[in-house]
């Protein structure tokens, strides 16, 4: 690949946002109850915003989407419904990467999706974004494979030259053993623009099967502001290391050369499973779609302090919380459940 390619931020206009919807053939089929619910919500508030395009895993699944949505009054036109059978239903990961080519026109970057470096079954997920695109789903984008496992909850982009992400993730043997952080570094440079790569050694979430993705740790809010999770709890299991986190963002330089920004995202405390086991809860895994930001909540005491902290770091955007301890029974939260399609620049 010769191209050069740019990778907007969230931030970015955006035209819509997909979605794959969880199913009986799969591992929420004893939650979709519980389930369900979560996703008729996100639908609810993103269709205020932006179009969603939503994969169902057949025609009867579809039938049974639409009737939900149709019963919440969501309007048909503000979402448009694609069969393709899945595997689960983190459209974060198995759904495409949108980046910007030298002359402006966007491209589908179709990385390979393992399951987390095998650890859950991904053949279908693996081919779901062909699958889609073959039937038109994107309109007129043209799709590239390219031969890399990568996750796009491993990612985040500043939008001037800087990407943050994990060494726990994406150097994890399990993904690309050959290629080690200089390699990856000129992929980034090559695929999304990136000028300096942000590696961070630290952080990780009990209960998380992603191997550190740096959308439950740290995320860019604007070119020079990362949220990130903070744990004021000294007996907790993890405040040392997100201790250890923070002072490794503390050293990170912007494209200005200065310190980013760095604003602590309220800690959630212990979220745990009907079997005792804990769950990834984070206030990092929000969305930021056109003139809004959906926030997951838990149901905890804190959930309102991180809307109102968020709200601070997105001025002149409506910040929603969305109650999303469901999406944490498959340790995944709100954004990992989405991935948003940036709207051609203008």
């Amino acid at each position: 690949m010769n191209r050069s390619y740019r990778l907007p931020p969230e931030w970015a206009p955006q035209q819509g946002v997909l979605l794959t919807w969880p199913h009986a053939h799969g591992d929420w089929q004893p939650l979709l109850g519980e389930v369900e619910p979560v996703y008729v919500e996100l639908t609810r508030q993103i269709s205020r915003f932006e179009r969603l395009l939503i994969v169902a895993n057949d025609d009867e699944h579809r039938r049974h989407i639409s009737t939900l949505l149709d019963g919440a009054g969501i309007r048909s036109e503000m979402f448009a419904i694609f069969c393709a059978p899945s595997n689960d239903s983190w459209s974060r990961d198995h759904g495409p990467v949108t980046v910007v080519d030298e002359h402006g026109e966007l491209r589908l970057l179709d990385f390979t999706f393992n399951g987390w470096g095998g650890k859950h079954p991904a053949e279908l997920d693996d081919r779901l974004t062909r699958r889609l695109h073959e039937q038109g789903a994107f309109g007129g984008i043209p799709l590239e494979p390219v031969d890399l496992v990568l996750e796009g909850g491993a990612i985040e982009v500043d939008g001037r030259g800087g990407l943050l992400t994990t060494t726990r993730c994406l150097l994890s043997p399990l993904r690309n053993p050959d290629l080690g952080c200089q390699a990856l570094e000129a992929l980034f440079g090559r695929l999304f623009g990136i000028e300096r790569t942000l590696w961070l050694e630290n952080g990780h979430l009990a209960g998380d099967d992603t191997d550190s993705h740096i959308d439950t740790l740290a995320r860019f809010c604007n070119p020079s502001t990362i949220a990130y999770v903070a744990c004021d709890d000294p007996q907790d299991e993890h405040y040392h290391e997100l201790k250890a986190m923070e002072a490794e963002l503390h050293s990170f330089r912007n494209a200005d050369g200065r310190p980013y920004t760095l604003v602590p995202l309220p800690w959630p405390g212990p979220v745990y499973a009907p079997s005792g086991e804990r769950l990834p809860a984070t206030y990092a895994n929000f969305l930021i779609i056109n003139g809004a930001v959906l926030v997951p909540t838990y149901g905890v005491s804190r959930d309102r302090e991180a809307i109102a902290v968020l709200g601070r770091c997105f001025p002149g955007r409506e910040v929603i919380g969305v109650a999303c301890t469901p999406l944490l029974r498959q340790y995944g939260s709100l954004h990992c459940a989405t991935m948003q399609i940036p709207r051609k620049p203008s």
